[in-house]
């Protein structure tokens, strides 16, 4: 019998909802039980797709293809569990389908109203798509009180009334902040928070409290009377140095505990948290450092490449390595002179984009490290831009670029260098795309097959002849261009089956470079470091000067 919980937030956003969530069914795990992680986000958008990043942040694709919220990234990593479309919903997916329904006829001319119609879209969400999972674990988006949320709080309010309360849980992450005039922490925003949970009709049966320092008994006694719970359910959340510490601490603090008496559950297995222990061990002990340069366009906020430092920092953590990341905006390199920015960094790195802002910039910075033999890793656009800057300084082939910055003036024979991507196959599916096709959802989006050369670095890197990486693209590298830009020395050592898609290049006269087409950074774990980036980080400590 599957039992869920819900996680809500409160008094303000980015108070770790996901983390929580994400630790919570870690520990969980380690107890024996089977989990699923799911998100409900309230905004209006399809999907993340076409958000700009830098408002939401990155946009995590699962195994399946579905363009997701990047908490389900944390979700991944923190449990090994390959996320599907199934587990990500926004209030637009869900109008979408309650509009289609009722030009369908479905709802037999009846009026459609939010209440039953839309949270019972909601309600169907949840349940469906699972099969023995011990817990469902979903995080309701936003924080309580916001007007776009009421009919995802409204759906699992009823959802306990459905299920039974045996079966539900509601908990509530709230921030008790310190008030440093008044010197002492304050417990009525998190007051008010509940007050509002409870005036929708839900009562949190845990309250999770993120604080900067210890909150005393006292207080926490405090917020249980106000909250109408236990003080054993009111259960500190402090801040951590690491996100891969926040497991143990939680555990520390007794959440899981909480939870599993709850649903008068008993552990299957002796807890085992060493796996964690490992991973912040070390972290917190490295024997050196790297510099690594990320070249990007969306470099003011870090959340734009949440998965890329992750893997980064995976890989530190395998080699013992301090992994510092440089963000360096490409459109910097646009008028500019490079070497002061790079001159000192162990590695470059230039991740995936859209657009032709940064482009010039990019080149240069794949011009720095092939010439200059920095290890260099491409992904996605980074590949493509690799294959354009060989093309115009290797080929002489000037006019080499890509359709999506615009049109080619000069266009070669061939076609362009990087174009729209048409038509693909999904198994045994032919994928069909045009210059009209609307944005949202129309990439090469998801997990494809990779076949390796043999005797090159990617398969050495990976150890075996075939891959699967998950894709978010809409152009790629002509095919038509391969022997020439192997004659300069270059290798296409990665294709799709049958040999109609470029997926990785790389120069074997070279200390490190690689552009691949995909994103691995979507596979990589902090106690699995993927290997392109294992390998990546290693070349950079091998190559300090």
């Amino acid at each position: 019998m599957t039992r869920y919980i819900f996680i809500t937030g409160g008094v303000v956003s980015s108070l770790g909802k996901g983390l929580s969530a994400a630790s919570l069914a870690a520990l969980l795990q380690a107890r024996g039980f089977k989990t699923r992680l799911r998100k409900l986000d309230p905004y209006l958008n399809v999907d993340p797709g076409t958000m700009n990043p830098t408002q939401h942040g990155e946009v995590f694709v699962t195994e399946d293809g579905a363009e997701t919220d990047l908490d389900l990234g944390h979700y991944e990593r923190f449990t090994d569990v390959d996320a599907k479309k199934t587990d990500n919903v926004t209030t637009g997916r869900i109008y979408s389908l309650l509009l289609s329904k009722e030009r369908r006829g479905d709802y037999l001319g009846g009026t459609v109203q939010v209440i039953p119609h839309v949270t019972d879209l909601i309600k169907d969400f949840i349940l469906k798509d699972t099969t023995d999972e011990d817990f469902v674990l979903c995080e309701i988006g936003g924080t309580v009180g916001d007007i776009e949320g009421l009919p995802f709080f409204e759906a699992i309010r009823q959802l306990r009334n459905d299920l039974g309360a045996d079966r539900v849980l509601y908990l509530h992450v709230t921030l008790v902040p310190y008030i440093a005039a008044a010197k002492e922490l304050k417990t009525k925003p998190t007051q008010h928070s509940v007050k509002e949970l409870r005036s929708i009709g839900i009562q949190p049966d845990i309250l999770l409290c993120r604080a900067d320092r210890e909150i005393p008994l006292s207080e926490r006694r405090k917020i249980g009377l106000f909250c109408n719970l236990k003080e054993e359910n009111v259960i500190q959340a402090l801040d951590a140095r690491s996100i891969y510490v926040v497991p143990r601490l939680l555990h520390e603090e007794g959440l899981d505990k909480q939870v599993l008496r709850h649903f008068n559950m008993k552990s299957k297995l002796p807890i085992d948290l060493s796996k964690w222990d490992k991973i912040v061990t070390n972290s917190d002990s490295p024997k050196g450092e790297v510099t690594i340069a990320m070249v990007g366009k969306y470099t003011s906020i870090g959340d734009t490449y949440k998965s890329l430092t992750e893997a980064l920092d995976h890989a530190g953590i395998q080699h013992q390595l301090k992994v510092k990341v440089r963000w360096v905006n490409a459109r910097d390199f646009e008028k500019k002179d490079i070497d002061k920015k790079l001159a000192d960094v162990d590695a470059i790195l230039v991740p995936g984009g859209f657009g032709e802002h940064g482009v010039a910039g990019k080149i240069k910075a794949v011009t720095y490290a092939r010439t200059h033999k920095i290890p260099y890793l491409g992904i996605c656009l980074g590949m493509q831009i690799a294959c354009i800057e060989m093309a115009r300084n290797l080929l002489g082939l000037k006019d080499a670029y890509s359709t999506e910055f615009g049109p080619i003036e000069h266009e070669d024979e061939r076609g362009p260098l990087v174009g729209l991507m048409t038509e693909w196959m999904r198994g045994n599916v032919l994928e069909t795309r045009n210059k009209d096709t609307d944005l949202g959802g129309t990439m090469r989006l998801g997990s494809y097959d990779c076949e390796l050369k043999s005797g090159s670095l990617a398969h050495k890197i990976y150890g075996k002849k075939k891959i699967s990486e998950r894709h978010r693209h809409r152009y790629e590298v002509n095919t038509a261009y391969i022997p020439d830009l192997e004659k300069t020395g270059a290798l296409f050592s990665g294709l799709s089956p049958g040999g109609h898609l470029p997926e990785i290049i790389e120069i074997p006269d070279h200390p490190f470079f690689i552009g691949v087409q995909f994103h691995p950074e979507f596979k990589s774990r902090p106690y699995a470091a993927h290997p392109l980036f294992a390998a990546f980080v290693k070349a950079a400590k091998d190559s300090k000067r």
